[in-house]
């Protein structure tokens, strides 16, 4: 498919979510733009969040990771069915309770201003890594699939990626997003279906004879359970799972903002019960997606592209739907499926890091009304600017498939949101806030030394996303040593 052709593709693409924030940005308003004035319905936010969960990651890394990975990455999926009923029945009565906009709000009330700051400091940290995570394997595909054809430097591709969400969320900002979020889920979820299809086609197969297939059974383990060393052991994935939805979805800004649209505590627990359900199906299939990918170039020849020396399995669905000769219609549904993966999540970011800026370190709400609308656009510019900045550190640096980097740097940045918020909810105590920042860099260094020198503490013994929760017991211990007595 020729570059030109997949560029006017995007653009229609973008023209029906720009048509989308017009509609939705009427009312250019804080209230919209952080709440949607708590008017959403719940089963848009729930099948939106889906797409937003995903993102253009799970869509383009996780069918890359099957080859070494096989299907392990299943036993982390069903540690997220937990970790979302803690978020439903623990998280949100709180959230709702308190009535916040930003969810680090919270911590003021419950441990005091400096923690509520360095609580929204650490989320800034994660979500700001975690967006360019995203938006670097978006402006990747797409430098790989038309910019480099037409010698456009990657930092003019990350930057284009970038101005068009701003375009269509810097009026509407949250309430825009649950409407193009659905849509994007939409197109994300069709694409990796038909792809499957047209694969399955070209080989010859039918879904059922590709399923019982003797090619498939080589990567479709699912259940590790002989090494308790191995990262890919399942009760690490396991836990792992839990502790990665109740810090990247529950004490996440961007994910609870959502939420915290709907119309009351049990619209939004209806949304995160159904989402999980959902997630659990498509992260699944997703999986057999990139069985089939390696099946399709192992029968037909082709290899992973390799960049600058690095072997790129996140550029295998690329690489398949677009440059292997299938046909247009797969390249169409493989451009629609990026762009919608990848723009469902970054353009949530991108508006939650306004949020929790604009109310956590501005005090946006307390300021007065002429000022706020202007303070809260000068601050959604300065944060597009920022992920620019950190997209294109992440090209020069980045030498792993992106799943497995974002879930790393989760495991150090989102451990403090977990021990300061759990310390919140399950304890009485104030603390002795001027050692809290303390607590949790120690806690972070404390997690990194483990994970570097596990295998020789612990007898070959390697840490995986299990290491989130351990940084996060460390935080809670440490807000327990410097509790205020009585």
């Amino acid at each position: 498919m020729k570059p030109h052709y997949i560029l006017l593709l995007i653009t229609g693409y973008f023209g029906v979510l720009f048509l989308i924030s017009i509609l939705t940005g009427k009312e250019d308003s804080n209230e919209a733009f952080f709440k949607a004035n708590r008017q959403s319905p719940w089963y848009l936010v729930a099948f939106g969040m889906i797409g937003a969960t995903l993102s253009g990651v799970t869509f383009i890394s996780v069918p890359g990771t099957v080859e070494t990975a096989q299907f392990s990455y299943m036993q982390m999926v069903f540690g997220y069915i937990f970790g979302m009923i803690i978020i439903a029945y623990v998280l949100l009565p709180i959230y709702y309770k308190y009535n916040v906009t930003s969810i680090y709000e919270y911590l003021n009330d419950r441990l005091g201003s400096k923690s509520h700051k360095i609580g929204a400091f650490f989320f800034l940290l994660s979500r700001t890594i975690g967006a360019a995570f995203r938006i670097f394997l978006v402006a990747l595909a797409m430098q790989y699939l038309i910019f480099d054809e037409w010698n456009v430097p990657f930092i003019i591709t990350v930057i284009f990626s970038i101005l068009l969400i701003w375009i269509y969320t810097h009026r509407g900002g949250i309430k825009t997003i649950v409407w193009t979020d659905t849509l994007q889920t939409f197109f994300m979820l069709s694409a990796v279906i038909l792809a499957i299809y047209f694969i399955n086609d070209k080989i010859g197969w039918s879904f059922s004879e590709f399923f019982a297939s003797e090619e498939l059974k080589q990567y479709n383990k699912i259940l590790f359970t002989g090494d308790v060393n191995s990262k890919s052991y399942f009760l690490k994935s396991f836990f792992g799972g839990i502790f990665i939805t109740v810090a990247m979805t529950g004490v996440d800004q961007d994910m609870m903002q959502k939420n915290l649209t709907c119309k009351n505590l049990k619209e939004a627990q209806k949304n995160m019960l159904s989402m999980v359900s959902l997630l659990v199906v498509v992260n699944f299939v997703f999986l057999l997606l990139g069985a089939l990918l390696y099946i399709y170039i192992n029968k037909f020849g082709l290899e992973v592209p390799v960049i600058d020396g690095v072997r790129r399995t996140d550029l295998l669905f690329p690489l398949v739907a677009v440059k292997s000769g299938l046909g247009i219609p797969l390249a169409m549904v493989f451009i629609l499926g990026i762009i919608a993966a990848a723009y469902s999540s970054a353009d949530s970011a991108l508006t939650s890091l306004t949020t929790s800026y604009c109310v956590d370190f501005l005090d946006i709400e307390k300021r007065d009304k002429s000022i706020q609308k202007s303070l809260r656009k000068k601050v959604h510019i300065a944060v597009s600017v920022i992920l620019v900045l950190v997209v294109v550190l992440f090209n020069s640096v980045l030498e792993r498939d992106v799943i497995t980097g974002l879930f790393t740097i989760a495991s150090y940045t989102y451990g403090p949101l977990l021990g300061l918020f759990f310390f919140g909810i399950f304890t009485e105590f104030k603390v002795k806030e001027k050692y809290v920042l303390i607590v949790c860099i120690v806690s972070v260094a404390l997690s990194y030394f483990l994970n570097i020198y596990s295998e020789d503490l612990f007898n070959g013994y390697q840490f995986s996303f299990e290491l989130l929760g351990l940084n996060g017991l460390f935080t809670f211990l440490g807000l327990y040593l410097i509790r205020k007595k009585g």
